[in-house]
Parts: structure tokens; C-alpha cells; sequence
């Protein structure tokens, strides 16, 4: 294995770990990830996510091309994590728990300590034959996660997109 590689496998490890804190039972949440490649984990804890419609997003990012999403998102929201529900056509953007308590964008939800989320395991990408549920923005390390100010832009960039195009 490449030192990159081995890398990679350390920082899925990590972020692993630090997101199985954030499910009721680590086992099963553990055996879900195996057998399914997602598993059932609380909001409202260490992280929760921002929803945003699939149709936002590559408009934001002027494309539907997989490259040209992941990429987009990269840069707009600084490496922060994304993954996507491919068959609902949702993004979720992880961010800190104390989002919710000003997020207020139209046509997206911010998931409160009410609210159990399906996230892909670490290391599952669009490459991936399991993909329904795949990371389009890995998460860098433990608790590195979204700014929800970049959020907001990146709807509002997305929301002028749309307004523009409808003009022409």
C-alpha cells in the first residue's frame, strides 16, 4: 500500500470513530455500515446536516457532472463534508450541531437532535458499487466539518443561477 493510501485509511479510521459516537448503539451502527454502507446515526450531538435539493446544488455548481459537483463543493465550502442520497436527490452537508439554531433558507432543513440521519461509511465514494448513499466531499479529520455562512452562499449563489436562467 502507498503511504497515500495508508493516509487515506487513517483518516476513514478516524472519522469512523468519531462519527460512531453519534449513534446509539457503535456495534450495530458498525454492522449497518458493513452489510449496507450506511448507517442510522443522531443529529444534534457532534454534527448534524443541512439538506439541500439535488437541483440546488448543480445549479450552484453549473453542472450535474459528478467531477464537476465534487469539485464545486470542494471550493465553495472549504473541503467541508458532503455526502448524497443519489436515488432521493439530497445533499447533506455535516456541519455543527448549533446550526440549527439559526438556519433558516428556504427549500433546505437543518436536522435538529430530533432527527436520525443515514450517512455512508467513510470511504464510500461514487466509485463505489454501493453508492446509493456516497461521500461527494470526504470528511478531512474528526469534527472538521461545514460553515454553514458557506452554505448560505452557495444556496444564494444557486438561487441567482436559477433566476437568471429562467430571464433568458
Amino acid at each position: 500500500m502507498t503511504t497515500a493510501g495508508a493516509l487515506v485509511q487513517a483518516r476513514d479510521r478516524a472519522v469512523s470513530n468519531w462519527l460512531l459516537a453519534a449513534a446509539d448503539n457503535r456495534n450495530r451502527a458498525q454492522r449497518e455500515w458493513n452489510d449496507r454502507g450506511v448507517a442510522l446515526l443522531r443529529c444534534g450531538g457532534a454534527f448534524t446536516a443541512i439538506r439541500v435539493p439535488a437541483s440546488l446544488i448543480t445549479a450552484a455548481a453549473g453542472s450535474e457532472g459528478r467531477a464537476e459537483v465534487s469539485a464545486y463543493l470542494n471550493a465553495a465550502l472549504h473541503r467541508g463534508p458532503v455526502f448524497v442520497d443519489q436515488t432521493a436527490g439530497w445533499y447533506y452537508c455535516l456541519v455543527p450541531a448549533r446550526a440549527c439554531e439559526t438556519w433558516r433558507e428556504p427549500g433546505t432543513e437543518c436536522f435538529g437532535d430530533d432527527h436520525y440521519l443515514g450517512v455512508p461509511c467513510p470511504g464510500i465514494d461514487f466509485q463505489h458499487p454501493r453508492a446509493r448513499s456516497c461521500w461527494v466531499v470526504a470528511m478531512d479529520g474528526p469534527a472538521e466539518l461545514c460553515s454553514p455562512d458557506a452554505i448560505r452562499q452557495l444556496v444564494d449563489v444557486a438561487r441567482k443561477k436559477t433566476a437568471e436562467a429562467g430571464m433568458r
